[in-house]
């Protein structure tokens, strides 16, 4: 069973802050710092919202939690809009597995122009709606049941459909521990 501490602790070092660079961000001491990894002391709403402006993550990743192994409908973790008309929510249970499950919600018009090159291995799985994926150059249009693998080739998407497109996301190594998060 995972807690704030572990996905506290996966934060911290996917950002390359030492314990010891937190405490002192956070104007605390190390020792507390380290009994919050290790859940042993609860940080109050101020200082988690401290952690998480810290971490460069929305507010959400850390107090939006179910403990556990299982996550229930809604109880997702919102990740935010990281580009506007996309709506993402962790699957996963923490951060602290080496991928990371995302449902995400294209709206209508939504896309992403600009692209996307990460070193990981993703399968995009669209559940309803259409989505169109360019990988590399090569457009694939997602139709409900399709699935796409994209594999460190620069892609981007658009939803040019009237209706939203809903996708699950498997994405190896976790990348919400790895890059900023607006």
């Amino acid at each position: 069973m995972s807690a704030l501490g572990a996905d506290l602790r996966a934060l911290r070092r996917a950002r390359g802050l030492t314990l010891a660079q937190m405490a002192d961000r956070l104007d605390r001491s190390v020792g507390w710092m380290s009994q919050v990894e290790r859940d042993l002391s609860t940080p109050d709403g101020e200082t988690l919202a401290r952690m998480a402006e810290t971490l460069d993550a929305p507010l959400t990743l850390l107090t939006d939690r179910e403990v556990g192994e299982v996550v229930r409908a809604g109880r997702r973790r919102v990740l935010g809009e990281r580009v506007p008309g996309l709506h993402e929510e962790l699957l996963s249970p923490d951060l602290t597995d080496g991928f990371e499950v995302i449902h995400s919600v294209f709206q209508p018009g939504a896309r992403r122009d600009d692209l996307v090159i990460r070193d990981t291995t993703e399968i995009a799985h669209l559940l309803s709606g259409r989505l169109s994926v360019w990988l590399g150059e090569d457009r694939h249009d997602l139709r409900p049941g399709d699935t796409a693998r994209l594999r460190g080739q620069p892609f981007r998407w658009a939803n040019e459909h009237s209706e939203p497109a809903v996708a699950v996301w498997i994405i190896s190594p976790a990348i919400y521990t790895q890059e900023s998060l607006p």
